[in-house]
């Protein structure tokens, strides 16, 4: 209940920000349309990230993120007379930022989670500015082309699977993706410059930042930044034939069991269980999420739209969210900003804390639970068929575009037993 209070007197604050108060004093002006390039300080290094905004007054402005080909939009508001509110969507995040007045943005990346101590990420941001990391023929000439497929071996304190490299250069451009077991980077952009490069990705959640250096033998080495204390290092061999392990087969039931079980709230505190009559004969895909995931998000953007679809043909579905909080009215708040945003129209339940170790537990029935999104699929009978680890988005190219289609092929096929 504290939050609900929080989130009450913070939206009294915000009314009365915009309220109309002819004692107010007079608004200065909005800040510039146009394209954008921010700077974030991430420890020592410079994460630079593009952005527009359009819109000449805060009712009806839109900031959007570019990644590559990637946009991400998101609401802007004002806050008295020369600051900034914007929220990162379901990401309990935001950019919180003054107008200064010569026209640049300064600023912080701030955690927006109750009493969550997160390190704010500083950024300043200046208008007119499209680059990522240096100005069109300031860089020095590429000595390499390092487009294709990267196997990208991880050195890290605990052992860490490879992870894949899809990268594409044109010039000193370089875009591409980088792979892991739990998902997807989304979309990256930077430059190369000589021997060396930079990728760069921000769309809401933690900025990534990659730097690494081309050797004499066309090796890669290099380090890779995940918010402020995750960094781990990596080798790189070029290898069209690299793949990661088989997200089929990494999660899956204990010897011993069949089906699925669980009971757990929904957003309103009811109990809902795989045994509801709601579920009996009907296949049923089972969602393990979080809001705070990327990953998590963009599997939620696919299977909604899918479920709208396909409801009626005998098939469910249920997200079940563990978030950063322990708390079911924050849960309430973060989750319905999910079903919001994606029009979900299946259960939406709550699981807990965001920690593989208790979304074990909650599911005793997974031999462990080893990435947000994970998602299980039941077959008419109640048992379970399938269980996939990770997420790879659209980004991934050929590997988005086999999930899908294998997706569809498995789904048909239970959907049409008896």
């Amino acid at each position: 209940m504290k939050t609900s209070k929080h989130l009450f007197l913070t939206g009294l604050m915000v009314a009365g920000l915009f309220s109309n108060n002819s004692f107010a004093a007079p608004k200065k002006p909005f800040v510039k349309q146009g394209i954008w390039r921010g700077v974030f300080t991430l420890s020592e290094a410079q994460v630079p990230f593009n952005f527009e905004l359009k819109g000449k007054d805060p009712e009806h402005a839109v900031f959007t993120l570019i990644n590559g080909s990637r946009r991400d939009d998101f609401h802007v508001q004002r806050i008295g007379n020369d600051s900034l509110f914007i929220k990162m969507n379901t990401y309990d995040a935001a950019l919180v930022a003054k107008i200064e007045t010569d026209g640049r943005i300064t600023g912080e990346y701030r955690s927006l989670v109750p009493n969550f101590r997160g390190n704010a990420l500083p950024f300043t941001a200046e208008h007119g500015q499209s680059y990522r990391f240096a100005e069109a023929g300031t860089e020095a000439a590429p000595a390499y082309n390092i487009s294709g497929k990267w196997d990208l071996k991880i050195y890290s304190k605990e052992p860490t699977p490879n992870r894949i490299g899809l990268l594409k250069q044109n010039g000193n451009k370089l875009t591409g993706v980088v792979m892991s077991v739990v998902g997807d980077s989304r979309e990256l952009e930077g430059t190369v410059h000589g021997d060396e490069f930079e990728l760069s990705g921000f769309t809401g959640p933690s900025p990534i930042y990659i730097k690494g250096k081309v050797n004499d033998d066309k090796s890669l080495t290099g380090e890779i930044s995940l918010g402020i204390y995750n960094n781990i290092k990596f080798d790189g061999e070029k290898n069209a034939a690299a793949e990661l392990p088989d997200p089929y087969k990494l999660t899956y039931l204990k010897e011993g069991y069949k089906k699925l079980d669980f009971t757990l709230p929904d957003l309103d505190g009811k109990n809902v269980s795989l045994s509801d009559d709601k579920y009996k004969g009907k296949v049923v895909i089972v969602e393990i999420i979080g809001t705070w995931c990327p990953n998590c998000t963009d599997q939620t953007s696919f299977l909604s739209p899918w479920y709208n679809k396909n409801k009626d043909r005998g098939v469910e579905a249920i997200a079940i969210g563990f978030e950063q909080k322990d708390d079911l009215e924050y849960a309430k708040y973060t989750l319905g900003k999910l079903k919001e945003k994606y029009n979900i129209q299946y259960d939406i339940l709550f699981g807990g804390i965001a920690d593989k170790k208790v979304a074990s537990e909650k599911l005793p029935a997974l031999n462990r639970m080893m990435a947000f999104p994970t998602t299980i699929i039941i077959d008419r009978k109640g048992e379970v068929r399938q269980i996939h680890t990770g997420y790879t988005g659209e980004v991934t190219g050929d590997y988005y575009k086999d999930y899908v289609a294998k997706w569809n092929q498995d789904l048909d096929a239970l959907i049409a037993e008896k």
